[in-house]
């Protein structure tokens, strides 16, 4: 089986995934990358890793691309996260199995009206063409694209897969330090690091004994370090900068709480897998896309309602006052992690998808985790 991956451009959190296809399938899979990674990204510790055997650069001139389309066109099954629409027209075309990659397609709130534009659009593409599925890469992109009349039924629960490691997690969970929060991410208005600096205040106030490590950069830096300064919290926040993923991990592996704050702009957030993968007991907003797929609420980690910072600090507090649920969770986080949601089970499970909708149209074999059905999830507020 030929299975091309074509998406903007090959990153850490793309590798573990083709990693485990290359070995199933050898130089019958190849990863098509369709632009350079920008410098914000680059700045954030992340590697375009495009010295990789199977990735070919589709961005490197008319030949490079059209060879890319040659590729796309030949091969067995095709997955397209972020490319160019044209690199895949003839495909649909011929009606060739092919599978999308999305994120929710509706990060802000729109109008009826320009759902009503995207429906139009995104119809005369794909409405009518049967061999078009969707890998959700959010738990609200089933959602979003049912209220525009596409996909319903052919939707399948995907992700992110960062890399996985194994840890003898009782040796984990005891060298952690379980009243260290720790917060990492771009410094941006959509994933509120503000509004752990505000727990922070909330949490000295009442008397808590903790350290909050703060990871990244942004434009935001400036207005966070003054907010620390405003509500005396020097001696509770250090701020450590951007870092590569590496020594991000090592920060988590130490972190007993892992603090995730985005609203419904935040597609994924593969932090929250590598959190969960080292052990942390995850405080995460409801309408982060992966959250819904990754956390069982009480079980592997506490959600709480986006933007409400009360239940934010009601949620962390029940960790800092009880650490046996700290470790309960942690442990249970890691499990969902190593045992369900990670490149292995993916792979193995994305060729079972394959096979099952080339002979049937529709797959049932999972009943959780990834290509299992993505349900229509909405948020009521």
């Amino acid at each position: 089986m030929k299975v091309v991956f074509v998406s903007n451009y090959f990153n850490h959190h793309q590798k573990p995934f083709c990693e485990e296809m290359y070995q199933r399938l050898g130089t019958d899979f190849i990863f098509i990358s369709t632009s350079v990674m920008g410098e914000e990204r680059k700045k954030l510790g992340y590697v375009q890793g495009e010295r990789s055997s199977y990735v070919f650069l589709a961005y490197e001139g008319e030949e490079q691309r059209k060879k890319a389309v040659a590729l796309i066109n030949d091969a067995d099954v095709v997955i397209v996260g972020s490319a160019p629409n044209n690199l895949v027209k003839e495909r649909i075309r011929k009606k060739k199995l092919l599978f999308r990659y999305s994120e929710r397609p509706f990060k802000r709130k729109v109008s009826i009206f320009k759902k009503i534009y995207h429906s139009i659009n995104l119809h005369q593409k794909i409405l009518f063409k049967k061999n078009v599925y969707m890998l959700c890469a959010s738990a609200f992109a089933a959602g979003d694209f049912a209220s525009i009349g596409l996909y319903y039924g052919k939707t399948y629960k995907w992700g992110y897969f960062p890399e996985v490691k194994e840890y003898d997690i009782d040796v984990l969970m005891s060298t952690k330090k379980r009243n260290t929060l720790m917060w990492c991410g771009r410094f941006i208005d959509w994933k509120h690091p503000d509004d752990v600096v505000v727990l922070a205040k909330k949490l000295k106030t009442a008397g808590y004994n903790f350290r909050l490590n703060i990871i990244g950069a942004g434009v935001m830096e400036e207005e966070l370090h003054k907010l620390v300064e405003c509500y005396d919290l020097s001696d509770r926040i250090q701020f450590l900068g951007s870092m590569s993923p590496e020594r991000v991990r090592n920060y988590m592996e130490e972190a007993g709480i892992y603090l995730f704050t985005s609203d419904r702009q935040e597609g994924w957030g593969a932090v929250l897998n590598e959190s969960m993968n080292s052990g942390c007991s995850v405080v995460a907003s409801q309408e982060i896309g992966s959250v819904p797929f990754l956390i069982k609420n009480r079980e592997n980690g506490l959600v709480y309602e986006s933007g409400n910072i009360d239940d934010l600090y009601n949620k962390v507090i029940y960790f800092l006052d009880n650490p046996k649920e700290q470790i309960r969770m942690g442990k249970a986080a890691y499990s969902t992690v190593t045992e369900l949601w990670n490149a292995k089970i993916a792979a193995e499970r994305f060729m079972n998808l394959t096979e099952q909708i080339k002979n049937h149209g529709f797959c049932d074999l999972y009943e959780a985790g990834p290509c299992s059905k993505a349900e229509v999830i909405f948020i009521k507020k």
